[in-house]
């Protein structure tokens, strides 16, 4: 039997600014359209689209924090591991989640090729016309919140929810 060990000796980042505290309007203001986006979507559809995001953003500490989310709420394993490569293993997903998960790759990386008429036209028919706009939302609060953790250089693991 071998033993892993952890050979990362790498120091953590200091924080570079609390957001939070500097700007709390616009805080609340991003909170609230986080909860906005949520209300109505399947739970573990929101974490999926929050984990594909974040993995396409290089977000690390989000990353960790709705994984973590997702174990809570009872996300297997073997899901969370094929999140990142859900092409080649679509068997994990239903037809919507992989749809939700096409319209997130595509508005996440939307300077490259903007989004796709036929990656809309599947989202668009999978979803009604709200759960489509709660779904776009949901996209752009976690790309937000991508982009406050990576410029303010928020450590991963130090979510303080």
């Amino acid at each position: 039997m071998t033993t892993h060990t952890s050979t990362n000796t790498a120091p953590v980042k200091a924080p570079r600014l609390e957001f939070a505290k500097a700007a709390p309007k616009a805080f609340r203001a991003l909170i609230a359209f986080d909860a906005a986006a949520r209300e109505g979507l399947d739970p573990a559809l929101v974490e999926l689209i929050q984990i594909r995001a974040s993995h396409l953003n290089h977000c690390a500490y989000c990353l960790h924090m709705h994984t973590n989310d997702a174990r809570k709420a009872g996300e297997s394993e073997d899901r969370l591991h094929m999140v990142a490569v859900w092409r080649e293993a679509r068997h994990f997903f239903t037809e919507r989640e992989q749809a939700a998960l096409a319209l997130t790759e595509a508005v996440t990386l939307v300077a490259g090729a903007g989004v796709p008429d036929d990656v809309y036209a599947e989202a668009a028919a999978r979803f009604d016309e709200r759960e489509l706009a709660q779904v776009l939302a949901l996209i752009c609060t976690i790309n937000t919140w991508n982009r406050v953790a990576l410029s303010t250089a928020k450590p991963a693991g130090t979510d303080e929810r």
